[in-house]
């Protein structure tokens, strides 16, 4: 595993230009001393500091042996664009809190993921290069625990007896079953001891590989990997590495739609798995985990009509072409590169990789766009010989560690989140 906390950390390169920008190694990009984002700002330092406060500026530490602080410019230059920051403060905050829950400025402290720079990052290390080597299991107890050894300690082995399966026509809607079953029969749901919560969270990730392991109809087989699991559940013990780098990628991605909804369930109390049913139930959107679906006909239509038609085709229908573009990524979705290059490796001559190749080549050539994650899952799943649901399931599969950390970090905070809302009718 690779630390990058070395690049993220210290201060003696610093540069400043004629701007007042300071340079550092965050990958955040450029920050500001307190007197120049004042002045940009046109507010008196205590004004500064409120936004601080309310989230809406992002700070850090000036140089060692200092009390100085540095401001983000990005945020700075969020707060100037929107006309009123020099007139009236408050007015302000109140447009940039409206504007927050539209990929605007962060509103959650959090030490899980960072994404900047077109990198994602969980606690200090790269998501591409842990999905060079690491295990599904040493990525979960890196974002529960910060400590990649501690899943040995965590019951990700145990034997689950599930009981009757009920009649269900996905696997996404038999690990929902799953998860409220066992939500409410649990003794251990609601132990709100903080040590408690990485055990239970492995407990809530063994009971989805094992809820797909009998909806699949083969054997428990708690003694594999959990990509290991997922790979023979599919029928596709060969290609288990693959499964492992999309299940590492996918883990976490910040304050997404789904992730979201599980801090908010976490904060009301509701039990890890209640909250991993909320997150679930919140995944099933055409604009979030369902998009992999419409990435999946694009291939299809691809491979029978040929790339421009096929685009032409899904951009009419969607208002968008399916699988391109990413507002977090502006040169490229990284976890899609990282897939589609393996792939190649490993299913350079199957129609579906071809047809994504195709894809991609006249998107870049058109539009400058590249591919995002639910191309590559759609290309993923279509190469291993699954149903195009498939996709859904592997991504809720990966993404249940990320709702469980942020879980754990929202319960560990004690905060309820329970925004106001701005009333506009009579």
């Amino acid at each position: 595993m690779t630390d990058d906390t070395s690049i993220s950390s210290g201060h003696e390169n610093e540069i400043a230009d004629q701007t007042g920008l300071l340079r550092n190694h965050s990958g955040d990009g450029a920050f500001l001393s307190a007197a120049v984002a004042t002045a940009r700002l046109g507010v008196k330092a205590a004004t500064l500091y409120a936004y601080v406060s309310r989230g809406l500026i992002r700070s850090e530490a000036g140089p060692p042996g200092t009390r100085e602080r540095r401001y983000h410019a990005g945020d700075v230059q969020a707060l100037v664009a929107r006309q009123g920051a020099r007139r009236d403060p408050d007015a302000a905050v109140h447009d940039a809190v409206g504007g927050a829950l539209d990929w605007g400025t962060p509103v959650l402290d959090s030490a899980l993921t960072r994404i900047a720079d077109g990198r994602l990052v969980y606690r200090g290390h790269d998501a591409v290069l842990l999905a060079g080597t690491s295990s599904v299991e040493a990525v979960a107890a890196l974002l529960w625990t910060d400590d990649v050894d501690a899943w040995i300690q965590l019951p990700l082995r145990a034997r689950l007896d599930l009981g009757r399966p009920p009649a269900a026509q996905t696997g996404v809607e038999f690990l929902a079953h799953a998860l409220a079953t066992a939500g409410a029969q649990d003794p251990t749901a609601l132990d709100t001891r903080p040590h408690a919560g990485p055990v239970k969270s492995a407990r809530v990730l063994n009971l989805l590989y094992a809820a797909l392991e009998r909806w699949h109809g083969v054997p428990p087989a708690p003694d594999l990997p959990l990509h290991g699991r997922l790979a023979r559940a599919w029928g596709v013990p060969g290609h288990a590495d693959l499964l492992r780098r999309a299940l590492v990628l996918l883990a976490d991605h910040e304050l997404n739609v789904s992730t979201f909804t599980a801090r908010v369930a976490a904060s009301g109390g509701a039990s890890l798995h209640h909250v991993t049913l909320a997150a679930l139930a919140a995944l099933q959107g055409p604009r979030h985990g369902l998009a992999a679906l419409d990435a999946a006909d694009l291939l299809e239509v691809t491979t029978r009509d040929g790339a421009p038609a096929a685009l032409r085709d899904a951009t009419r229908r969607h208002g968008h072409p399916p699988g391109f573009g990413h507002r977090l990524y502006p040169d490229g979705d990284p976890r899609a590169a990282a897939l589609l290059v393996a792939l190649d490796v490993t299913h350079g001559d199957t129609p579906s990789l071809q047809a994504a190749r195709h894809l991609c080549e006249v998107m870049l050539r058109d539009t400058g766009e590249r591919p995002n994650v639910d191309l590559a899952l759609a290309t993923l799943v279509r190469g291993l010989g699954q149903p195009p649901e498939a996709a859904v399931t592997l991504f809720a599969l990966a993404r249940a560690v990320g709702w469980l950390a942020h879980a754990l970090e929202t319960l560990g905070s004690g905060r309820l989140i329970r925004p106001r809302a701005r009333y506009v009718g009579k």
